[in-house]
């Protein structure tokens, strides 16, 4: 099975996702002075939305500088996305954009630190994107 990449602010809502998911995950670290994950097996990341009335800036520097990684890029196999629904069209927009950049599909979007039947999907979604790839 695959693993997960992701990256969370110091709001902490995707980390406590991911927390409740008990899922090998690496986390992309919030500062540029730390230094960033050597993942080098196929993963999905997970990413919050920092989209502005627009859309801009939806996806964290922190994250464009991973992905910036040709190694990292290559092994990412889709994206799950967080937001917020008062956002509107713009909610989990980060994950539309790296959809569209690295040519992966968005697999599942949930709001700020997600529901239990997020958590639930979540696993069973990974589960079954895995099985094929394995």
């Amino acid at each position: 099975m695959g693993s997960l990449v992701y990256f969370s602010s110091a709001s902490g809502n995707t980390h406590r996702l991911i927390s409740r998911l008990g899922l090998p995950a690496w986390r992309i670290p919030v500062r540029a002075s730390e230094q960033m994950p050597s993942v080098r097996v196929p993963f999905v990341l997970v990413v919050p939305t920092y989209a502005d009335g627009q859309g801009r800036g939806a996806v964290h520097k922190q994250v464009i500088r991973f992905l910036n990684d040709p190694e990292n890029r290559k092994l990412l196999k889709g994206v799950i996305a967080s937001g917020n629904r008062n956002f509107g069209r713009y909610f989990a927009y980060a994950g539309d954009v790296i959809s569209a950049k690295c040519q992966v599909p968005v697999l599942y979007r949930f709001e700020l630190s997600g529901t239990q039947t997020d958590v639930t999907r979540i696993r069973q979604g990974m589960e079954r994107f895995w099985k094929p790839q394995s």
